[in-house]
């Protein structure tokens, strides 16, 4: 079978949440289909990939993209019903390397709204839409958390956006979720549209536990650190949890590690006690040397691959029920979930005053993951649903 994939970036190398999901599919999918991936390159490191990709033997398009440029491009949009979103993404030329390659393809995948958008058109074709999580409900979330003016731009973008998404979602053959919570958002906010759960999992033999001994009262923190959710997440922790932990451990250090710190973050690192790295090459390496982990989040949807990356790693986890609620672990038992700042930093002094129920919980996180989040297990269901879009599939007449 012939499947072309559409994403966002190019699904190459598996660094952050979205590169890591579309690269398992790709590899899943290639190895019983021959797979065109078509994306945009966001920058040297995205066009360096796609050939890294095609060395690997997967025919892979690029279309260049300037998200800064494009987000300037898009604000006339504002004066309209359209979506700011498919203004950022929308793209003539990835329009028609899609509508090129179509016509031989057997089979349509588009990876989050904004890349549905270019599949729309086929009708003629099966189509699923990996919605992983509904991108509308993310903007209704910003929207909770700034001031205007921007309060009212994320909250016109959710309104505008699920519109887009309740039409391409019902036209599509299949949308695929990435939890059941995820799943039942979608029912409740587009019926009738079909839709299954293909969960995200972890590279256990690359996040796997260590035998060095963790630096005492040491914090991590890993994620794409020009995300919202994260940025909002790591102040929070810096300036409101931290020192209330410190009050107990003087010493406490936190690390965040992540690629494109905003102007935010970096004023962080010149606070006694944190360390704002940048780009890493291995996170798993300041994943290992800390005491816990940490996902401060008040703004998630979906699997955080953070969690399930320092779970896999044997580390104990504190988090918010919106960092968790993706992974189905339980309070106390896989991870420690707090959404207060003096409850978080209970939870943190916790696992520092008695070192041995961080360690408990970390091993009970790893076995956890083993079980439930192994990446040729959670993907089954993808051969499933790709065979059964394709017979089933009936041209509109």
């Amino acid at each position: 079978m012939r499947i072309l994939y559409i994403s966002q970036r190019v699904p190459f190398p598996p660094n952050r949440g979205d590169k890591i999901s579309t690269w398992r599919h790709i590899d899943r999918l290639r190895q019983h289909h021959e797979v065109i991936a078509l994306a945009f390159a966001h920058d040297d490191a995205d066009r360096k990939a796609a050939e890294d990709l095609r060395e690997m033997g997967i025919e892979t398009h690029t279309v260049d993209l300037d998200q800064r440029k494009a987000k300037l491009k898009s604000l006339p949009l504002l004066l309209t019903n359209k979506p700011l979103t498919l203004g950022v993404f929308g793209s003539r030329a990835m329009q028609a390397l899609v509508d090129h390659h179509a016509p031989s393809a057997d089979l349509l995948i588009g990876f989050s709204s904004s890349m549905g958008a270019f599949i729309l058109p086929h009708n003629n074709k099966p189509r699923i839409q990996f919605v992983v999580e509904l991108d509308s409900d993310k903007w209704a979330q910003y929207a909770g958390f700034t001031k205007v003016p921007m309060k009212f731009v994320y909250a016109r973008e959710a309104r505008t956006l699920l519109a887009f998404e309740r039409k391409l979602c019902h036209a599509v053959d299949m949308s695929v979720l990435v939890t059941p919570l995820e799943e039942r958002i979608f029912h409740e906010r587009i019926p009738g549209a079909a839709a299954m759960t293909i969960r995200n999992g972890v590279d256990l033999e690359q996040f796997h536990p260590r035998d060095n001994v963790p630096e005492p009262a040491h914090f991590v923190f890993t994620g794409v650190m020009d995300y919202f959710p994260n940025v909002d997440g790591c102040v929070w922790f810096a300036k409101t949890i931290l020192p209330l932990i410190r009050k107990a451990f003087p010493e406490a250090r936190f690390t965040i590690v992540g690629n494109h710190p905003t102007h935010e973050i970096q004023a962080l690192g010149t606070q006694p006690g944190i360390q704002v790295t940048g780009f890493v090459p291995e996170t798993r390496d300041y994943l290992a040397r800390a005491a816990v982990a940490v996902a401060p989040l008040r703004i998630a949807r979906g699997i955080q691959n953070k969690v399930l990356e320092a779970m896999s790693m044997g580390l104990a986890v504190v988090g918010t029920t919106h960092a968790t609620q993706g992974v189905d672990g339980r309070n106390n038992s896989e991870y420690l979930v707090a959404d207060d700042a003096k409850g978080f930093a209970e939870a943190c002094i916790l696992l520092l005053s008695e070192p041995h129920r961080a360690k408990q919980l970390g091993a009970r996180a790893r076995a956890f993951v083993e079980e439930h989040y192994q990446w040729e297990r959670v993907l089954e269901p993808l051969d499933r649903v790709v065979g059964d879009v394709v017979s089933n599939f009936r041209p509109t007449p």
